[in-house]
């Protein structure tokens, strides 16, 4: 044994560790391959030795030692594929190892060391290999770096980018595209290259080109061209290769399991979001400016400043940060008044949204109401962007379905019909592109609101509910809906389901192909395979499309599992479905590597005499071949070698032609003899071949051979790759024969397999600008050629060649004639057609050109442009880029383009539209077939150009009609032209051209079964006004008989009805043919089980019909057939004895439900004629309805005849069918038959006087069938209808009430027909003067009336001259409100009018203008001996002057219970609550008092109901109640202005006073409704036409009353926001029309004052109702109110001395004052952390400041300082100063209270309290200075004061834990008297010491209690208070004083005067009147009155303090207050 061995030997003893370090190589070599065969046999990977091995691998692959590292790789290989995931651990350290020592050495070892990598990602330490890779890359020798990018990309194309982040790979690239060697560069290219094939080229592109030089982009871009589909993994993780066994042995019990990778073939979508880093836009925005230009005045310049914003987040990810002001900022800017600037800013929010994603949540909800909002508007431009930036949100996941279901609650109820119907869409955008999940969670809240929509009057809007529905019900299924759809009626139900349907259908569609073609990828696991390296650059060869499947590798072992389940899916597609691209590039091959393969193929001598230089040997050679070739029996195994031979010997250098000639021979016959030529063969010859052309010699046979590779591998092939060959050969015979024989090809092949745009392309660059002469006139004739099968199209490709070829390739074009389908090519391909792209050929073959490119932003926005010679150079840029395309273009990126034109086609420039329209017609040229889908439906919008006027715009729009139908075949134009042709605004001469362009199409054809579709719409034409259309129609009727087959027209024919049946067969009579099957239709229609019959149930209008399944009646259809006289008789005979009407199965409610309430009259649309037809059908007896829907007016005359003579007995079942016969008198009108209308006027009277009779009403459904259309044919041409409609009309509005018709009339005002006008201008005359009372409530539209005074037409200003003085002779000197305003002209003329008209009364003795009036006023009061009156009987009866609230009470609840039930006997009388208040709501405001009555009744029994169960229901009803009182006060009002009695005033208010009499109703009253009253009461007190009405002094005390009384006993916190908010100014529109004296702001300054006054009644009260008031939203609201001011205005008003400010200051100064430190516990709802500072909370600060300073701060609780006398008192040494001192510094503080007369009264009572708490004290002795009167007053104050403590007037007398001077708060010191300086209160305490009004309104007992102030709110209305609203803190309410008190105090005031006259008259004087008036104000405004019994409450409560409460900022403290209990008791 030798040493070396021995060495060996003993090593293997040794530890692993030892082995692998040891010093001599053999040893470590030996341990590697010893451990690799050790992992080999590990089958278990959590054995525990591989935890052993795994730390030894980090030093092994580093060995200096190649082939011991080699080694080393080949045991960490072996242990990866032995271990788990476990083994990651070990991964950072070997992979950096790998890294540093590996990847230089040997091409093996690099080998091995990739094998490695991907067995770590194998095994999931990804992280680790891409950190090692990032080192990689860094290395300095190039040569390691390609290795490191090589691997990456193959762990990229193997694993996907599921395993392996692209992200990480991204961050890598660009600092290798600038590497200085070559070959990093072009592995970075195609490690780019594969990056692009899984996650996409765009993101690849947006991350990458940008860190690119100019030079690599524009490689890559030629490279990305070859990157087709998507990628998908080969290999997989080891993880997942373990589930495998498990799926495979399941698959062979149960059959085929989806393996993981055939469920989730798609791979994962990568976001580009997330492989980008995010940008700071925030730091930018600051310094560009942007906050200051979106301040700027100019547009331009804010417009600026947000394109900034929006070019900053652009950014594909934003960084986080504070955008809420930014947001805030956007959201003013939406509402610009530029739509430039609001654009802009839509488009910022869209790019912050893509941009934040998530975190633009909350901003996106912020914003959301104002874009919604938004919709309204209807500028395309602005329309695009808020529909972008909407979707964009919620791509974005911004908003979800759960988070905007209010704001689309909201939105879908907007006035604007745009609004609701986009708010749809984008529901259903965000519905399809949510997933399952989130819908099924949201849609109960949605389904509701789109049910809603489905009722919406407007089409677009229903539309978008059915899509929204229909999207939900496609995610969620129809079972969730099930119940929410049960209302739907079944038309919509079906149209639902079909729009389901349609979408699961093509859904399947889709997704079938996709799931045939799962599982048939094999799934590779290259692991257990030998590794085959990929190399990046190899995507780089560019001669081959990278394909997205994966090939199947030679080293790759397939597992058996992928065969088994291959089987057992069935084998659903051949294997080419997923076969390998062929490789067309052969490899290189040496002749002995040749001659190896060949083997024993040939014999040796052949070889050998091939290589021989003698030509004989080898023309010998060749030919042996050739016979050896000819008779091999499996030629296609040894078809490449044998050409490989063929081109290596003798070669394609052989000098002999025999030879030459031969060797074609032998490649041409094993070309035409093998099954499948290899491509790879075809590349190995064809530069030989195309040589051998340019010989004469050789050429016929090249020729033969390149003709037989065509047949082999398609022409296709051949021609693409010889391009190149000729173009760069130089021979130029080569190129000219070249082409001579692709002459012959075309010929023999045609042009389907070839790329027409690369042959021209050849054509136009070599062949026709080539020198030589025979390759130009080869190059003609095979363009000549090319011409024949794809025809003159062409010739728009070579436009730009010179002339001279020009003409000659026309004379080419001459002999070679288009020959379109008969160009049969003469041979075909062998080759399998998935192997060749076979286009179609004709002109579908030309190439498109792609002009996506050229379709900017720019072009589209320059169409939009207001400019419109912009707009006119934008539309001619499009012509121009499509003849730069050569009239040819793809569909990509034109459906913006379409959208763009469609907005020209209604320009108002003429010329523009017809522009467009030319250009339309180029486009659908250009485009084929593909237009149809890309246009967006504008072939619709085309169509509605024929409805212009003019003839060459009718042109034009014909000339883009053929044009289309030049691309797209008839029928697919068909929908579109039935529905223009039923278009009311085409207009006859429009719709008379689409019928000629049809008949001039239909003639052109010979079978068209589409046509059928157009029957209807030309039948209705025949019934047009213009003769020219009816005879278009006639002709296209003609023509599609004509072309549409017999089935068809059978088919139709059974779905027709009435006239249009008749018209068609009336023109089908020639058509013999038809006339069998037109008699066996007429048999089947009788019986009465016939299908047809059953069909025509189920299709009545709007499924009316409830019992589908039963047999109509035979009368359905029998019109069908029956035609002649006699079948007629026969018929009418047999239905004599049926009723004229079947009203069993009619339901009238449904049908109105249907109608569509407008006072505009509509023309009826096809649909609605057909509707009719059917009900007529159905409730009709036969010969009735076929009388009246027959085409012969005088079988109509005979109908009508029937009818009449039915009309007295059978009243009542005309009433029920009456809507169905007033839509059928609506189509009379609307028809042009003189006689049958005339018959019809005959009829309507007669049947109107039938239904006065009845005592019938019109509904409103049936006056909005019929009214419209009797006024807008009111102004018949003819002056007999004329005549007679006037006077049906008027008969209308006897029977009916005026006012349901007053609103149809003045409709008609606004007609386009001047007669109609006329005649309702005399209607409204006639209305006024006879029903004048009726429409008191809408006079002001007598400001129609007026403006017509200046019309050009001298008749309609005659009829509305007449009309106003009939309304001057009702109305008298009112009139001239309700005309508005007026020029000097108009009132000139109506001054002459109005005089004509008195001299014309006084000569009639007709009396003065206006007294009708006041006669009209005084006969109501007449009258109307009601309630009113016996009311004021019972009050006079009883006496007193003031009744206790309970006998009131007990009278009123006698005089309803008299009465009511006298009411309800009634026929239009009330019978139950709800009926009441729908009496009251809708009812004129005499038919509302019965409703009034019955509410009265029910609020008095409620009252006296002992268990209160009655009024929990009432209060349930309250907010309704008021809420319709409150609509109810104006109508009432304004009723009692026109004359009318004031009884209906009286009942509203004397209702709303019996509500807020109690507490539990008032207080149910909602604030909304409380601000619609309080604001509506305040209004009628400041009005100044009240006092004039009738008992207008009465109505004023009430509202006075109601008022005070609202104040009472509503909720307290509602009245205090509700008033607050009132403060702000009115709204003008609120106020009457102006007095010619006054200004809007006069009369917000007397409302505010009436404001002000009302708070001072709620604040005076505060100290007592504190803990009933909610402080958190009384803070809130003043917060809204000085925040909407601003510090500027708050300044202002300030020193303008504002009562509005200042009354706001005082409610928060009371407030501070009672709450302390605790009212910043209040602020919950003020957003305290906002910048700036809340204004508040400044205001609470300083007025905190300014009561501590006083000392005047109620305390916070017992155990606290509550006052300032705590600490004298009680606790002496706890002020830093000594008692006496303090004590004088607080008595010279009162007394300078008592020297102002604002504050004497405190400072009087303060002084009491000091000589109670301190008797010792001298306090004269601190007034030695003071004059003797001063001394007196106080010494007559302190025993006043002494006098009112003990009549127990005084707080003093309440236990306390300290007195505070300021414990007399009955009110604050900052309060405005309630009532004006000049209101005596004695005289208010007497005001209700009144003589009863003999009327209804009555005033209870109870508001006795607030006497005093009964005129404190009217006041004369004027607001002159000289005490009004001193400085704060300084002032008093006057609470009112008893005469007795008024008395003792002149007494005392005429003492302390005379005293002081004295003493010192002269000192005295002054200060004695100034102390005079101090003490009158002070004391009448202190000594309460001795029955204000609230006034006493007050006092009694003031000084009680509330419980100890933490003085804890904001929500603490609130907390605290409701832990314990909502109101702390006291």
């Amino acid at each position: 044994m030798s040493e070396e061995e021995k060495l060996l030997k003993d090593a293997k003893k040794l530890p692993w560790e030892d082995r692998l370090l040891h010093k001599n190589w053999k040893v470590r070599n030996e341990a590697n391959i010893d451990l690799a065969s050790v992992c080999d046999s590990i089958t278990d990977p959590k054995d525990s030795r591989l935890r052993d091995f795994g730390p030894l691998f980090k030093k092994t692959v580093t060995d200096s030692n190649a082939p011991v590292q080699e080694k080393a790789l080949d045991a960490l290989i072996a242990f990866l594929r032995a271990a788990d995931a476990d083994a990651a651990r070990y991964a950072k350290e070997i992979c950096d190892a790998i890294v540093s020592k590996c990847l230089t050495g040997r091409p093996k070892t690099v080998e091995k060391a990739q094998a490695a990598f991907m067995l770590w990602v194998e095994l999931e330490a990804v992280d680790a290999f891409l950190d090692a890779m990032e080192k990689g890359i860094k290395n300095k020798v190039a040569k390691a770096v390609v290795p490191a990018v090589d691997v990456m990309f193959q762990a990229l194309s193997d694993f996907g980018a599921k395993i392996v982040p692209p992200k990480r790979i991204l961050k890598m690239l660009p600092e290798l595209f600038d590497h200085q060697d070559q070959n990093v560069r072009a592995s970075s290219k195609g490690l780019t290259l594969e990056l692009c094939r899984w996650i996409g080229k765009d993101p690849v592109k947006s991350i990458l080109f940008e860190k690119m030089r100019d030079t690599m982009k524009k490689e890559l871009e030629a490279e990305l061209v070859n990157v087709t589909g998507t990628a998908k993994p080969s290999r997989k993780i080891r993880s997942e290769q373990d589930k495998e066994p498990e799926q495979e042995a399941m698959s062979e019990v149960v059959g085929p399991v989806p393996t993981a990778e055939s469920s989730t073939d798609a791979p994962p979508e990568i976001d580009e979001y997330e492989l980008v880093d995010p940008v700071d836009i925030l730091t930018p925005l600051e310094k560009s400016g942007f906050w200051d230009g979106v301040k700027a005045t100019k547009w331009s310049e804010r417009k600026d400043a947000v394109a900034e914003l929006t070019k900053f987040a652009s950014t594909k990810r934003i960084a986080p940060g504070d955008f809420t002001e930014v947001c805030r900022t956007l959201k003013k800017l939406i509402t610009d008044v530029n739509i430039a600037v609001a654009v802009e800013a839509i488009q910022a929010i869209g790019n912050l949204a893509s941009g934040l994603r998530l975190h633009f949540s909350g901003s996106s909800r912020f914003l959301l109401p104002v874009l919604l909002e938004k919709l309204k508007e209807k500028k395309p431009t602005l329309m695009e962007s808020l529909t972008q930036t909407l979707q964009a949100m919620h791509r974005a996941g911004c908003l979800n379905l759960v988070d905007i279901v209010e704001d689309v609650r909201t939105a879908t109820k907007n006035k604007v019909p745009l609004v609701r119907s986009l708010t749809l869409n984008w529901v259903t955008f965000c519905t399809e592109t949510s997933n399952k999940a989130v819908v099924l969670k949201v849609h109960k809240d949605y389904v509701p609101i789109f049910m809603e929509c489905l009722n919406d009057m407007t089409p677009e809007v229903r539309d978008a509910a059915f899509s929204a529905l229909a999207a939900i019900a496609k995610l969620v299924g129809m079972r969730p809906l099930e119940r929410s759809l049960e209302k739907l009626d079944d038309v919509r139900r079906k149209k639902l389901s079909e729009m389901i349907m349609g979408h699961e259908v093509g859904m399947s569609a889709v997704l079938v192909p996709v799931q045939t073609s799962g599982g048939s990828v094999p799934s590779l696991e290259a692991s257990e395979g030998a590794f085959v390296r990929k190399s990046a650059a190899s995507m780089l060869t560019g001669k081959r499309p990278v394909q997205a499947a994966p090939v199947i590798k030679k080293g790759g072992s397939i597992k058996s599992g992928a065969n088994k389940k291959s089987d057992g899916t069935g084998q659903l597609k051949s294997s080419k479905t997923i076969e390998a691209p062929e490789d067309v590039e052969p490899a290189e091959m040496g002749l002995e590597e040749i001659e190896r393969r060949l083997g024993s193929l040939l014999q040796l001598e052949i070889i050998s005499q091939l290589k021989s230089t003698i030509w004989k040997e080898r023309l010998e050679a060749i030919s042996l071949l050739k016979q050896q070739v000819e008779g091999l029996q499996e030629l296609d195994q040894s078809v490449e070698i044998l050409i490989r031979l063929l081109c290596a010997l003798p070669g394609w250098s052989e000098k002999n032609v025999q030879v030459q000639q031969q060797v074609i021979e032998v490649i041409t016959y094993i070309a035409s003899t093998v099954t499948k030529f290899p491509k790879k063969c075809v590349v190995l010859c064809l530069l030989g071949i195309s040589e051998r052309v340019a010989d004469i010699k050789t050429r016929a046979h090249a020729m033969k051979c390149l003709t037989t590779f065509c047949e082999a591998v398609g022409p296709g092939f051949i021609f693409e790759r010889i391009y190149k060959i000729m173009k760069e050969h130089k021979n130029p015979k080569v190129l000219s024969e070249g082409i001579v024989w692709m002459v012959s090809a075309v010929e023999d092949f045609g042009v389907s397999h070839l790329k027409l745009k690369d042959l021209i392309d050849f054509c136009k660059e070599t062949g026709l600008q080539s020198s030589a002469a025979a390759t130009r006139n080869a190059t003609i004739k095979l363009l000549g050629v090319v011409h024949k099968f794809v025809g003159p199209d062409i010739k728009g490709f070579l436009a730009d060649v010179k002339p001279a070829l020009l003409s000659a390739l026309d004379t080419e074009y001459e002999k070679n004639p288009f020959e379109g389908a008969s160009a049969v090519p003469k041979k075909t391909v062998r080759a399998s057609e998935s192997n060749l792209s076979v286009t179609v050929g004709g002109l579908d073959s030309l190439p498109r050109e792609d002009i996506s490119g050229k379709i900017t932003p720019t072009l589209l926005k320059s169409l939009e442009s207001p400019d419109w010679k912009v707009r006119l150079e934008s539309i001619e840029a499009v012509t121009k880029i499509l003849e730069e395309a050569n009239k040819r273009i793809q569909p990509t990126g034109t459906v913006e383009l379409f959208g763009a034109l469609r907005g020209r086609l209604s320009d108002s420039n003429k010329n523009l539209v017809m522009a467009t329209l030319t250009t339309i017609g180029s486009v659908a040229t250009a485009m084929g077939p593909a237009v149809e889908k890309s246009s967006k439906g504008i072939l619709s919008d085309v169509l509605k150009c024929l409805g212009d006027n003019k003839k060459h715009m009718r042109e034009c729009t014909l000339n883009a009609l053929d044009s289309w139908l030049g691309a797209v075949h008839l029928d697919k134009m068909v929908p579109c032209i039935t529905l223009a042709l039923t278009d009311t605004k085409l207009g006859a001469e429009g719709r008379k051209d689409l019928f000629d362009w049809l008949s001039k199409q239909l003639a052109g054809v010979s079978d068209f079964s589409d046509a059928v579709y157009l029957l209807k719409p030309a039948c209705s034409a025949m019934t047009d006004k213009s003769s020219d259309v009816r005879k278009a129609a006639e002709t296209c009727i003609n023509e599609i008989l004509r072309v549409s087959g017999q089935e068809t027209i059978e088919k139709i024919l059974k779905d027709m009805h009435g006239p249009a049946l008749a018209l068609v067969v009336e023109r089908l009579k020639p058509y013999g043919a038809f006339q069998e099957s037109f008699e066996s239709a007429k048999v089947m229609s009788v019986g009465p089980t016939s299908k047809s019959s059953s069909r025509v149930g189920k299709s009545t209008s709007n499924g009316v019909m409830k019992h589908g399944n039963r047999t109509m009646p035979s009368r359905a259809i029998v019109t069908k057939g029956s035609k002649t006289e006699s079948v007629t008789s026969v018929q009418d005979i047999a239905v004599q004895s049926h009723a004229l009407f079947y009203v069993k199965d009619s339901n009238k409610e449904d049908r109105e439900r249907m109608v569509v309430r407008r006072f505009k009259f509509e023309e009826p649309r096809l649909e609605q004629i057909q509707d009719l037809e059917n009900d007529m059908m159905r409730y009709l007896r036969e010969d009735l309805h076929r009388r009246l829907l027959s085409t012969d007016f005088k079988k109509q005359v005979e109908g009508l005849e029937m009818l009449q003579k039915a009309l007295p007995s059978l009243a009542k079942e005309i009433i029920e069918v009456l809507d169905v016969l007033l839509r059928w008198f609506v189509l009379q009108f609307c028809k042009s038959n003189t006689t049958c209308l005339l018959k019809v006027l005959e009829f309507l009277p007669e049947l109107f006087d039938t239904l006065k009779d009845e005592a019938y009403s019109l509904t409103e459904s049936e006056a909005a069938i019929f009214l419209p259309c009797l006024i807008e044919k009111s102004g018949h041409n003819i002056e007999k209808v004329r005549e007679k409609m006037r006077e049906l009309t008027k008969q209308i509005v006897t029977i009916c009430s005026a006012s349901k018709s007053f609103p149809y009339i003045l409709e008609g005002l606004r007609s386009k027909n001047n007669r109609t006008r006329i005649e309702c201008v005399d209607l409204v005359g006639f209305i006024i003067d006879h029903h004048g009372a009726e429409i008191s409530g809408q006079l002001k539209s007598l400001q129609i009336v007026a403006s017509l005074t200046a019309e050009r037409d001298g008749e309609i200003r005659k009829a509305a001259l007449n009309t106003l003085a009939l309304g001057y002779k009702i109305l008298g000197e009112d009139i001239w409100r309700y005309v508005g305003k007026l020029t000097d002209a108009q009132k000139s003329m109506l001054d002459d009018r109005f005089k004509w008209k008195v001299r014309e009364m006084e000569k009639k003795k007709e009396g003065r203008p206006g007294e009708a009036r006041a006669a009209l006023r005084r006969s109501v009061r007449e009258n109307s001996s009601d309630v009113a009156e016996q009311s004021g009987e019972v009050s006079r009866s009883v006496s007193g002057p003031i009744y206790s609230r309970k006998n009131y009470g007990h009278s009123e609840l006698q005089m309803d219970r008299q009465l009511v039930p006298q009411s309800l006997a009634g026929v239009n009388g009330p019978t139950d609550w709800n009926e009441a208040l729908d009496i009251i709501s809708f009812g004129s405001p005499e038919q509302s008092v019965e409703g009034m009555k019955v509410v009265c009744h029910e609020l008095a029994q409620a009252t006296s109901d002992p268990d209160g169960s009655a009024m929990d229901e009432l209060v349930k009803d309250s907010d309704r109640l008021v809420s319709c009182l409150a609509n109810k006060v104006a109508k009432t009002f304004d009723f009692s202005l026109t004359g009318a009695s004031s009884r209906s005033c009286k009942y509203v208010l004397n209702t709303l006073m019996q509500t807020f009499q109690n507490k539990r109703l008032a207080h149910a009253v909602k604030e909304s409704t409380l601000d619609s009253l309080i604001t509506e009461l305040l209004l009628w007190l400041l009005d100044e036409r009240v006092p004039h009405m009738d008992d207008g002094s009465q109505l004023l005390k009430a509202l006075n009353v109601l008022m005070l009384k609202i104040l009472d006993n509503a909720d307290r916190t509602s009245s205090f926001v509700v008033l607050i908010n009132l403060l702000r100014p009115l709204d003008p529109s609120r106020w009457p029309s102006l007095a010619s004296n006054e200004s809007f702001a006069s009369r917000n300054q007397k409302f505010s004052d009436l404001v002000v006054k009302c708070l001072i009644k709620l604040t005076k009260v505060l100290q007592s109702t504190i803990y009933e008031v909610d402080l958190d939203r009384i803070l809130q609201s003043i917060h809204l109110y000085l925040q909407d001011l601003g510090m500027e205005e708050i300044r202002r008003r300030a020193g303008a001395d504002d009562k509005p400010l200042r009354m706001v200051k005082t409610v928060l100064h009371e407030l501070v004052k009672l709450r302390g430190a605790a009212i910043k516990g209040h602020l919950s709802m003020v957003p305290i952390d906002m910048k700036p500072q809340p204004i508040i909370l400044a205001y609470i600060d300083l007025n905190l400041e300014t009561l501590a300073a006083a000392r005047m701060l109620t305390s916070s609780g017992p155990g606290g300082q509550t006052h300032w006398g705590d600490s004298v008192a009680n606790n002496p040494s706890s002020g830093t100063h000594s008692a006496d001192a303090q004590l004088k510094q607080e008595l010279a503080a009162i007394f300078k209270k008592i020297g102002d007369k604002q504050t004497c009264t405190i400072g009087l009572y303060e002084l009491y309290r000091i000589t109670q708490l301190y008797p010792k004290v001298d306090i004269f002795s601190q007034l030695q200075n003071a004059s003797e009167a001063f001394r007196t007053y106080i010494r007559d104050g302190l025993a006043q004061m002494e006098k009112n403590a003990a009549a127990g007037r005084t707080p003093a007398s309440l236990p306390m834990p300290t007195p505070p001077p300021v414990a007399l708060t009955i009110s604050s010191p900052d309060f405005t008297p309630l009532s004006p300086v000049h209101t005596n209160a004695l005289n208010d305490a007497k005001s209700l010491n009144v003589k009863s009004d003999p009327t209804n309104f009555n005033l209870p007992p109870s508001y006795s209690e607030d006497s005093r102030a009964i005129n404190a709110l009217t006041s004369s209305r004027g607001f002159t208070s000289e005490n009004s609203l001193g400085d704060q803190r300084n002032e008093r309410f006057i609470t009112g004083v008893t005469s007795g008190t008024l008395d003792a105090i002149r007494e005392r005031m005429r003492s302390m005067q005379l005293a002081a006259a004295a003493g010192n008259p002269d000192a005295g004087s002054r200060p004695l009147m100034s102390m005079n008036d101090s003490l009158n104000h002070g004391f009448s405004s202190q000594i309460p009155h001795a029955s204000d019994r609230s006034g006493a409450e007050n006092t009694v409560q003031s000084g009680v303090l509330p419980m100890d409460e933490k003085a804890l900022s904001g929500l603490q403290a609130r907390m605290e207050r409701l832990k314990s209990g909502a109101i702390e008791h006291l």
